[in-house]
């Protein structure tokens, strides 16, 4: 059965009496993260598809903080970089049908990642909502938490397994299941700014914000959706730049690296 403890499988030993810290080395701050990867960050410098230099650095960060303090990492990857369901539903494709073939997308890319974290020498795990029994488990919440518990790192595929919901809507609802501390968004960009930094160079770049200042100016941080979930469950939610060698890592153990959305209201 997929998913089950096989003999050979060495549960991952983990530092778990590594104390609570930040920034000053005195361990990680986060214990169990929820690591939201867009599917364009893959892209790396070609035109589509997946750049393997990408996915093994993906991989090599991974590593060092689940070896490094025990981090327990589930993984939500976006499909953006071979098909986007709302883009094609736009060109008179059928949004549900469309939807569908972009949660296929992400399995491609959770499959690919699952492969480069396990040539690196970890153990994983690929659950699904969809079934998809030949390459993945299902999505069962207990079992997740469980795989964490004993080192694994845990990929969600297939977004929510429903249309007319994003990764991103998935990377909020998983997070709120498993319990998982943060949800460490990994971008191309460095953090949230004001304005499109690509476009003004100006754009002002925030070490933190308040998600409600996030509503107000309509920062596109998340879909609506997504980040009322997070604002409801005060889940706090942080954008860097995942492709800078060593930023997982950093962001783990505490340090200000990106964009922290803090959560300072009791209501959203």
């Amino acid at each position: 059965m997929p998913g089950t403890d096989t003999p050979d499988e060495t549960v991952v030993a983990r530092p778990q009496d590594s104390p609570r810290g930040g920034s000053d080395g005195a361990g990680p701050k986060y214990r169990r993260v929820l690591l939201k990867l867009s599917g364009e960050a893959l892209l790396g410098d070609k035109p589509y598809g997946i750049d393997n230099v990408v996915l093994a650095q993906y991989a090599d960060e991974i590593k060092s903080v689940v070896e490094t303090y025990g981090t327990e990492v589930a993984i939500v990857i976006g499909g953006g970089n071979i098909f986007r369901g709302v883009q094609n539903a736009t060109n008179g494709m059928t949004r549900a049908h469309a939807d569908y073939m972009g949660m296929l997308a992400t399995m491609i890319n959770a499959m690919a990642l699952q492969d480069a974290l396990e040539q690196a020498g970890m153990f994983s795990r690929l659950q699904s909502p969809i079934k998809m029994e030949e390459i993945a488990e299902p999505f069962i919440r207990r079992r997740a938490i469980r795989h964490l518990e004993k080192g694994r790192i845990v990929i969600f595929g297939a977004g929510t397994g429903n249309p007319y919901f994003t990764t991103d809507t998935a990377a909020a609802l998983r997070a709120l299941e498993i319990d998982a501390e943060v949800i460490l968004k990994g971008t191309r960009v460095d953090g949230i700014y004001s304005q499109d930094p690509e476009k003004y160079p100006d754009a002002e770049r925030f070490t933190s914000i308040d998600g409600d200042e996030v509503l107000r100016r309509e920062l596109k941080v998340m879909d609506r959706t997504a980040f009322t979930l997070c604002g409801e469950s005060r889940k706090p939610i942080i954008v860097f730049n995942m492709n800078a060698p060593g930023n997982l890592r950093r962001v783990v153990e505490g340090e200000p690296v990106g964009t922290l959305v803090y959560w300072s209201t009791e209501e959203n």
